[in-house]
């Protein structure tokens, strides 16, 4: 199966961050690095931005399970 890379504004469109912030979540590990696509391009494989939104989605969901109703 073929894998589609995305480039920065499809990034920022599926995660609704800006581009200052991707940078930043980068620079502090909290974000997957992008792969060299070419000398002046860069892109992240579908999966990993779907496997990062999930473990976003995992990370608040073990927290509302503390709330009292």
């Amino acid at each position: 199966m073929v894998q589609a890379i995305l480039r920065r504004p499809d990034v920022q469109r599926a995660t609704g961050l800006s581009r200052s912030t991707i940078y930043e979540l980068i620079a502090r590990g909290e974000f997957p690095q992008p792969i060299k696509l070419s000398a002046r391009a860069v892109g992240w494989p579908e999966d990993t931005i779907r496997e990062w939104q999930d473990s976003r989605k995992a990370t608040r969901n073990r927290g509302s399970t503390n709330r009292v109703a």
